[in-house]
């Protein structure tokens, strides 16, 4: 099908039901703009968990729908590459002449011993250490919100946070943090989404990032080792040699994990209990739900929509014949809406059950490295958020980003009416 149609026309649930099954394109970005996914999804589980798109901005793709499936596959590292040499994790190959090699782009056993550089960053113990600081900042930003007036939360509260958590990992310079933020966006945009004015001026300033870093690697392998992301990569025997554009990739992978996850789920979580304003009358009658909500707004927002394998050889995935080659993407924004392994997946309930049953970290050798700071920022500023305010009312349609990896948003129109 002519993309150009595709990115023009309508999608709508009629669409989704109607159109023939090979049709169906459920990675364009424009049904992640628009919020219009989850038909195509609906059906994709129903008719089709493994199913072709043979045509597409991408090229041709297998999706992976079902909750069982997307586990079958992340479980299957051999069969089922995430090498960045084969096109890597998203649904858009990676660029022969500007590759990002990071370590979950990798197989074992490179991608396990990368890996394990930065892991004890993320260890129970050094999380509650930087709780404290979190929560101070977290404190400090909220209280400069205003009052009776319509602001942006995701430039104000959304990005804050997760940047200055981002400039903490790092040991980033304070007043350059935002270009954390900036770098992160542009590694992970469509080329169709208006952020970059070319391809070109993407991979300047991805550039200037790697040089940026380089000379924070420089001064960090001169001086002794220190407890931040840069300098454990530097001294580590596995990394301290790596080529720049693998100090590249691995730093991109760092600030990307370490914003979109937050960031849009921060943002994402405003918006699903305006959604679902008996889920936030439960939320303020009973504060102590906050611990059981975080894992729920994760796995409503899902803010990695996909991620994607590429076969390595000829296998069979729940019927289907799946040649080598081929690129397989999960749709963990799918596989979290399975009512056949999530009771009620379609609801938004913030004292489930089972909440931290979901697929917005990933499975397997792959899964998110830094799941537990992720979910102790969201408690920690919703503990702070209702220690503060009422209610923060959603007074706009929030603007959506054009992408099918990253779902997240650009911008939420928010007021606070007062303080507690």
């Amino acid at each position: 099908m002519d993309t150009m149609l595709q990115a023009e026309r309508s999608y709508s649930a009629e669409e989704a039901y109607s159109l023939p099954l090979a049709e169906l394109d459920p990675g364009h970005p424009k049904l992640f703009q628009t919020d219009a996914l989850w038909p195509y999804f609906e059906r994709l589980r129903a008719e089709a968990p493994v199913h072709h798109t043979p045509e597409s901005m991408f090229g041709p793709y297998w999706s992976v729908t079902k909750y069982k499936d997307i586990l079958a596959v992340e479980a299957n590292h051999e069969a089922f590459s995430s090498d960045w040499s084969l096109g890597g994790i998203t649904i858009r190959d990676q660029l022969k002449d500007f590759p990002l090699p990071m370590f979950i782009a990798m197989d074992p056993p490179k991608h396990g011993g990368q890996r394990n550089v930065v892991s004890p960053m993320f260890a129970p113990a050094n999380i509650a250490v930087m709780e404290t600081a979190i929560r101070a900042r977290a404190a400090a930003m909220l209280d400069a919100l205003p009052v009776g007036e319509t602001f942006d939360w995701v430039d104000r509260v959304s990005i804050e946070l997760t940047t200055q958590m981002l400039a903490i990992l790092f040991d980033f310079p304070w007043e350059d943090r935002r270009k954390l933020t900036r770098w992160s966006d542009v590694a992970t945009a469509h080329p169709d989404s208006g952020l970059n004015a070319s391809e070109e001026a993407r991979q300047a300033e991805l550039t200037a990032c790697l040089t940026y870093f380089t000379r924070l690697w420089n001064e960090r392998a001169a001086a002794a080792p220190k407890a931040d992301l840069v300098s454990m990569l530097a001294h580590a025997d596995t990394t301290r040699r790596m080529n720049p554009r693998e100090l590249l990739g691995n730093v991109v992978l760092l600030i990307v994990g370490g914003n979109d996850t937050t960031r849009n789920s921060i943002t994402g979580g405003l918006l699903a209990l305006h959604q679902h304003p008996e889920q936030y009358a439960k939320l303020r009658a009973e504060p102590g739900l906050v611990g059981s909500m975080v894992p729920e707004i994760i796995r409503w927002q899902t803010p990695i929509a996909h991620m994607r394998r590429t076969a390595t050889r000829d296998i069979t995935l729940d019927g289907q014949q799946i040649r080598k080659g081929d690129r397989v993407v999960m749709w963990y924004v799918s596989g979290n809406r399975d009512e056949e392994a999530i009771p009620e997946a379609n609801c938004f309930i913030i004292d489930r059950a089972k909440p931290k049953k979901h697929l917005s970290f990933g499975f397997g050798i792959h899964r998110c490295v830094g799941e537990r700071l992720a979910e102790m920022q969201l408690r920690v500023v919703w503990e702070e958020i209702l220690a503060r305010f009422a209610a923060i009312e959603v007074v706009g349609e929030p603007r959506r980003i054009y992408s099918s990896f990253v779902k997240g948003y650009e911008t939420l129109p928010v007021r606070i009416s007062a303080r507690l």
